[in-house]
């Protein structure tokens, strides 16, 4: 499948949330959480970005860190707790963290970029789409090849995925592995750069811009809050930004002309979550 032909890469740039827009005024110190993604959604979003993990009794929840610690009045991994214990903290003072099943429901007409943050959060993760008949709505990914495979394997190729970390990799830094490696990924979702070794590699190189757009795939970067980065990335050619800044990359888009949801004004008044 060519990732143009798939409901979730649809528009022609994609602008993701990343968790909600942990950058936008009303949203710093709240990431993940439902007001965050309601903000990220009255702005005009229609893609949220997330992350997965595993209570201790399997139930699915949108956070990012594998500990409550830093973002979080309680602390402890959220794989040794239960839902209930993990519901009993609160972020920035206010806020439940949310189960993915919630972020579904309450934002029923938005696309969600999953990241699996660990092993134990595929299975529960396959159900939940499964139960909201939202395969078409989602695009997974994860930075463990094994999970990744593992989720392409259980919901037999129905989900968009991004390319692995692997196939990033190499396919940045080898010209010819394009024609060796048919990733079933739609997407290359990183980062411009990494560090292997102590040493700094650059990933977003023109050989796997030309690569993934002649296999059909779509090239999103993260995660990018300047806006002269933002342009720069555009005239290169990729086609979504995964920020936090989602106000300033909204900005951006509109100034482009590629912004999909016009109608949305600055100035409307923020939404709640349906619940």
């Amino acid at each position: 499948m060519l990732a143009h032909n798939h409901p979730y890469f649809s528009q022609t740039f994609t602008a993701l949330a990343h968790r909600g827009g942990s950058l936008l005024p009303g949203n710093v110190g709240r990431e993940n959480t439902l007001h965050a993604f309601g903000q990220a959604v009255a702005l005009g979003y229609t893609h949220l970005e997330t992350d997965v993990h595993a209570t201790a009794d399997g139930e699915l929840v949108a956070f990012h860190d594998p500990e409550l610690d830093r973002v979080t009045d309680s602390s402890g991994r959220i794989r040794d707790l239960t839902l209930e214990q993990v519901r009993e903290a609160r972020i920035a003072g206010q806020d439940q963290i949310p189960t993915l099943d919630e972020v579904v429901d309450a934002f029923p007409d938005s696309f969600l970029n999953i990241d699996i943050k660990s092993p134990s959060a595929i299975d529960p993760l396959v159900a939940c789409l499964r139960r909201h008949g939202a395969q078409d709505r989602v695009c997974v990914g994860s930075f463990n090849q094994n999970s990744l495979q593992r989720f392409r394997r259980l919901t037999r190729g129905h989900v968009a995925t991004s390319v692995g970390p692997v196939g990033v990799a190499w396919t940045a830094r080898v010209p010819l592995l394009p024609q060796l490696l048919a990733s079933p990924g739609l997407a290359f979702q990183m980062p411009e750069d990494h560090v292997v070794a102590g040493r700094r590699v650059h990933l977003l190189t023109p050989w796997l811009l030309d690569a993934a757009h002649r296999r059909g795939k779509v090239v999103h970067v993260w995660t990018i809050n300047d806006a002269a980065h933002m342009h720069r990335l555009i005239d290169l050619g990729v086609d979504g930004i995964v920020t936090d800044a989602a106000d300033v990359l909204k900005d951006v888009l509109v100034e482009r002309d590629l912004w999909h949801h016009p109608a949305a004004s600055d100035g409307e008044q923020i939404t709640r979550p349906r619940r």
